[in-house]
């Protein structure tokens, strides 16, 4: 989808996520109902979706990880869904380099390393390797709670 700077700025003022439709368009001087329906259709073709994100460092017991994916396969995307479905896993991206997916997963005191690689890595085919950064502090880097 090509976006215009209304659209652009829409996004950058639902970094707010409790600013309103009203304030929103008043801010860039158009419509409640412009927002409303900018908003629907960025929803509705998937560019935008409304969520509530935490900060892992500010909830106790909580962090997240970085793992490196090195497959058997060059089916990259299938298998970027297929981890995209476990237990913790926020995000998967195919990249280049030495790891062909890279995996955003956030983890907890119950649930932790050894639980994610036993109970849920360990059900996937055609892995080679994993390599695992664990995250000892972010920086503005808030995630959707997935546990």
């Amino acid at each position: 989808m090509t976006m215009d700077q209304i659209s652009l700025q829409i996004i950058k003022q639902l970094r707010n996520g409790r600013k309103s439709f009203g304030e929103i368009g008043r801010d860039l001087s158009v419509t409640t109902n412009t927002v409303r329906a900018r908003v629907r259709k960025l929803m509705k073709n998937g560019t935008l979706e409304i969520i509530g994100s935490i900060d892992p460092e500010r909830i106790d017991n909580h962090f997240l990880v970085i793992v490196g994916v090195k497959l058997k396969t060059m089916r990259l995307a299938q298998k970027g869904e297929e981890f995209s479905k476990l237990k913790g896993v926020i995000s998967v991206a195919v990249v280049t380099g030495r790891f062909d997916l890279m995996l955003t997963v956030l983890l907890n005191n119950e649930f932790g390393l050894n639980e994610f690689y036993t109970q849920e890595v360990s059900k996937m085919e055609d892995v080679l390797s994993t390599e695992t950064f664990v995250v000892y502090k972010n920086y503005n880097w808030k995630v959707p709670y997935a546990l």
